[in-house]
């Protein structure tokens, strides 16, 4: 025959249920603060992984310097060609840590290579410049020093007389003044005879 009362009440809470469920999606999907929302965490979804793109992240930096130490234990030359590699490939996500691989491998390479003749002359004719140019002002500082020097101290001495010399009028002051003050006070002190 026909569903039972109990049977079609059960279906129709269900249905309704799922309309309800399907209404509150429609109007989350609709709504202009959840389209805001999902649009920030969009947002900060794509610039997150651009940070990690290009700062790495901590495993990356982990790895990195792992496999940079490791690698630094086999031959020199060795070692600075795969650091190269390693900071165009690992550190491509840590800009810090590649620049300071970079610099390292500079300064290993400019180590394995002796300075030249003309490298070795230019520095000879610049520290001999130097030493030329840097002479007479050296000279000539010490002298301005010594000159300095005596002044101050010449200064000091006389600023120290001076001061000494108004401690002890200051002093020889006070005295007369307490010696007056107290024969005052004596003179008053005394029955008048």
């Amino acid at each position: 025959m026909g569903a039972s009362t109990e049977e079609l009440s059960t279906e129709i809470a269900g249905t309704r249920d799922r309309m309800a469920s399907d209404l509150d999606a429609l109007q989350d999907r609709v709504s202009p603060s959840a389209i805001m929302d999902r649009r920030k965490e969009a947002a900060r979804s794509r610039v997150s992984g651009l940070r990690d793109k290009v700062m790495g992240t901590a495993s990356d930096v982990r790895a990195g310097a792992a496999s940079g130490t490791s690698g630094a234990t086999s031959g020199v030359q060795d070692a600075a060609h795969g650091m190269a590699d390693r900071a165009q490939g690992q550190f491509q996500g840590s800009p810090v840590v590649a620049g300071l691989v970079a610099f390292g491998a500079g300064i290993v390479i400019a180590g394995l290579f002796p300075a030249s003749a003309k490298e070795a002359q230019v520095a000879s004719t610049l520290v001999d410049a130097a030493e030329e140019q840097g002479g007479p002002l050296v000279d000539q500082a010490k002298s301005v020093g010594q000159d300095l020097g005596q002044d101050l101290k010449e200064r000091v001495t006389g600023a120290a007389q001076e001061v000494k010399d108004v401690a002890v009028d200051s002093a020889a002051r006070v005295k007369d003044e307490g010696q007056t003050a107290a024969d005052n006070v004596r003179s008053e002190a005394q029955p008048n005879s």
